[in-house]
């Protein structure tokens, strides 16, 4: 009798398994990449360090006070903090939550990834001249205003993520007029400042773990019809 024998299942290879979730990993890391149009974020970035090398080439400056030379390659600098900010914004809401516990590490990867390829391309284009306060400062300067962009998406949707940087620019334009020492302007300190520097990385780690968590407020969220 083989009424009751059943045939065992076959099993899947091992190196199988795993490629498929490789492949899905992969698959969901780039679904994520081009939700937030990431493509044209790097785009946007090398325009951006393209323009502070024809800046620095050509000497452009803003004629005025006290440190003028600085306000162009800080308002590039900005722009490249907005453009990550804004990045954060998702246009899928509550079905891009199927992800579930992966979604978290999405936005810090994506955060951590395009901020690296600004700063690279930035300090690509800082080869132009002479940068003020050289490259520190740049990454000093970049980490700040992404933290306030980053927070600003949180709190005022990923669509207003440039409205941090925007504000601390013109900040930063105020204070560069007088003599600034508290390290939370963080532009106008000299270079080797450590309290800046820890006020702009404070800001950036702060503004990463709350995109991470909370995600831009606007995520997926439209108007009715």
């Amino acid at each position: 009798m083989t009424a009751g024998v059943r045939n065992p299942s076959p099993k899947i290879a091992p190196h199988r398994v795993a490629s498929g979730r490789a492949s899905a990993t992969l698959r969901l890391t780039w679904l994520h990449a081009v939700s937030r149009q990431i493509p044209a974020v790097l785009g946007l970035q090398a325009a951006l360090g393209a323009l502070l090398f024809i800046a620095l080439d050509h000497h452009w400056s803003i004629a005025g006070g006290r440190d003028t030379e600085m306000l162009i390659p800080l308002t590039i600098e900005t722009g490249a903090a907005a453009v990550i900010a804004v990045s954060t914004y998702g246009p899928f809401g509550d079905p891009e939550r199927a992800t579930g516990r992966w979604l978290p590490w999405l936005r810090l990867g994506a955060v951590l990834a395009i901020t690296a390829t600004a700063l690279g391309a930035l300090a690509g284009g800082a080869t132009g001249g002479l940068l003020p306060g050289g490259t520190l400062a740049l990454l000093r300067y970049l980490v700040g205003g992404t933290g306030l962009g980053l927070l600003s998406a949180v709190v005022l949707g990923g669509a207003f993520g440039w409205v941090g940087p925007m504000a601390y620019l013109l900040i930063t334009e105020v204070a560069l007029s007088g003599d600034p020492t508290t390290p939370w302007v963080w532009a106008a300190r000299p270079t080797h400042d450590l309290g800046a520097a820890a006020c702009a990385a404070l800001v950036f780690a702060v503004g990463t773990a709350a995109i991470a968590v909370l995600g831009a407020r606007n995520t997926g969220r439209r108007s009715a019809a």
